[in-house]
């Protein structure tokens, strides 16, 4: 895995951040670096995945970069599994491709490129059971969330699962900065200078567009999902879990039929 040094370089051009051939060739040790318990979360999703995957639907990862959380679960799940990855980076999709031909997952995950700022048509997630977006959603034009997120669970079947994870914002300006000075603190922990800290923050100050819990919470109810909850939260980083109700179930307020309340009591 090399080494993330993008930021340190002082040829380095100021712009905004790219997932170009650059990013993607050092975005793994970037990812590891950079995300706080990325290695926990991973193993969180697919727990959660595993669990709540129904087999005979597919599992679709929006923003799969390099086909990390896809081989992961491809590893974890039975050789029914079927994965599809979309990206809109032709960089990160090369890395991926070559990521599962590596991990011999070339039979069992499709990858392809998708704009999700763009026209949601002309990629249709079909037989959806889960969908995954890892640090994507913050990525999206705000003004497009909506349409996003409501195509996800238009998309999903009954009991169907979206999991997201995304930087957000608090309540409080202080504390948010407070989150973020400690976020730093992190960073430079894992290597990172001040001079790569900063240059970073700045390349995504006009792309990367993070929302607080509660507006993640209402965007992800007002488009559909009656069971929305955090599963993971480090300071300003957060995992939301949402289900899809079966129609007849939905808005009754009783779960006591619901699959995913037998799926977590179920012994392992």
């Amino acid at each position: 895995m090399k080494k993330d040094r993008i930021f340190l370089r002082s040829d380095k051009q100021a712009g905004d951040f790219e997932f170009n051939a650059e990013v993607a060739e050092v975005f793994d040790d970037m990812l590891d670096r950079s995300v706080p318990f990325y290695l926990e979360q991973q193993t969180m999703i697919r727990s959660v995945i595993e669990r709540m995957w129904i087999p005979g639907t597919k599992i679709y990862d929006l923003g799969c970069s390099t086909a990390t959380t896809l081989i992961g679960l491809c590893r974890e799940l039975p050789p029914s599994a079927h994965l599809v990855g979309y990206d809109n980076s032709p960089a990160m999709l090369e890395r991926a491709r070559r990521n599962i031909e590596a991990n011999h997952f070339q039979k069992r995950i499709a990858v392809r490129h998708a704009e999700l700022n763009g026209q949601l048509s002309g990629f249709p997630l079909q037989n959806a059971g889960v969908v995954t977006m890892c640090w994507t959603l913050m990525f999206i034009r705000p003004l497009r969330r909506d349409n996003v997120i409501r195509w996800i669970y238009d998309s999903l079947v009954d009991e169907g699962v979206l999991i997201v994870t995304e930087k957000i914002l608090t309540n409080s300006g202080h504390m948010n900065r407070f989150f973020i000075d400690l976020y730093y603190e992190f960073k430079r922990q894992r290597g990172y200078s001040e001079t790569e800290i900063l240059r970073k923050r700045e390349a995504l100050e006009n792309v990367l567009i993070p929302y607080r819990i509660e507006e993640n919470l209402d965007l992800f109810r007002r488009n559909g999902f009656d069971i929305v909850e955090t599963f993971f939260q480090w300071f300003n980083f957060a995992g939301f879990l949402c289900v899809k109700k079966p129609a007849a179930a939905a808005g009754t307020g009783d779960d006591r039929q619901f699959r995913v309340v037998k799926m977590a009591s179920k012994p392992r």
